[in-house]
């Protein structure tokens, strides 16, 4: 029997896989399609103090390999979601996995605020499902002139240390993967009090429709996800697990076993299934079972053997 328990950061998960922020809802619309048993965790999409609408339409577009979206964090804020949409989660799903609750704003205090709150009602029956915060570090700093907060290492850090002093929750940061070296950011993250990492975000993209000469998005550049990033996601949790010894949760073109198992090798403790719930719900499930009996065929006892274990 394989053991599929893994520690990431303080989150105990009954199995190494995790959906994705932004591509599996808030945890219950996929409730009939897939066997829940086989998460560690849910990932509910980006959440912040008030709700928010959004990029206009057109906001994703189909590409070879994957998705560019521009989706824009559309959300509820955090009064709804702890009093509606947590609650809901919970009852909807039998034996519901901890939930990720990945988290975003305009400014540092805003970051702060949304942990306080979450990490408040964690500790209440409504919303007990809440086990963890994940810091998406790639949104708009409004009050830095604009900068994304994962692409300057001291604004970084700042915001993980003031996130890290409202919350004693496991606290996962989001790098952005369009930095020149990936280990001054880890450092950063580590610096401020990270529990984890999760990598990696959307690589930035476009599409241009070449007859209107237009931008196809209507926000003109979005993010490419999918499985013409996952080469590009396999490099950046090795050279990230190189410099750390904080867990990961990798991310990045995962649409079958093998490729969350690259991601396990080159360093991730665990793995998270994007894009591909969208056109197989029961991706993440199947994943599961390929890692089970991938350890099983090469005399792996636990799950937690994989991380790391590529040969020179």
């Amino acid at each position: 029997m394989v053991d599929t328990s893994v520690d990431l950061g303080g989150l105990d998960m009954a199995t190494p896989i995790a959906t994705a922020s932004g591509t599996f809802g808030y945890g219950f619309e996929y409730s009939g399609s897939m066997d829940y048993s086989k998460l560690g965790a849910v990932t509910a999409k980006g959440i912040r103090l008030d709700s928010w609408p959004g990029n206009a339409m057109p906001r994703h577009c189909e590409v070879p390999g994957g998705l560019v979206n521009a989706i824009g964090l559309q959300g509820t804020g955090i009064e709804h979601f702890l009093d509606i949409t947590v609650p809901h989660y919970m009852s909807q799903i039998g034996s519901a996995p901890p939930m990720i609750v990945n988290i975003w704003g305009g400014s540092i205090d805003e970051y702060s605020e949304v942990a306080r709150r979450l990490t408040e009602a964690s500790a209440t029956k409504e919303c007990s499902a809440i086990r963890a915060i994940e810091c998406n570090v790639s949104c708009p700093n409004v009050k830095e002139g604009g900068h994304t907060f994962g692409q300057d290492p001291k604004v970084l850090n700042e915001l993980v240390s003031a996130v890290r002093e409202k919350t004693n929750l496991p606290l996962i940061v989001k790098l952005a993967p369009n930095v020149p070296d990936i280990g001054v950011y880890v450092r950063a993250c580590e610096d401020g009090g990270a529990d984890a990492l999760s990598m990696i975000n959307t690589i930035p993209a476009m599409v241009i429709d070449i007859e209107k000469r237009r931008p196809v998005l209507a926000n003109r550049t979005g993010g490419l996800s999918g499985k013409g990033v996952h080469p590009a996601a396999v490099k950046i949790v090795y050279d990230a697990h190189r410099v750390t010894k904080l867990p990961i949760l990798a991310m990045g073109g995962v649409y079958e076993a093998k490729d969350a198992i690259e991601f396990l090798l080159a360093g991730a403790t665990a793995v998270a299934v994007g894009t591909a719930s969208f056109t197989e719900p029961a991706t993440a499930e199947n994943v599961f079972d390929g890692i089970v009996s991938y350890c099983e065929r090469h005399g792996f006892d636990s799950v937690s053997q994989i991380t790391g274990a590529l040969l020179a």
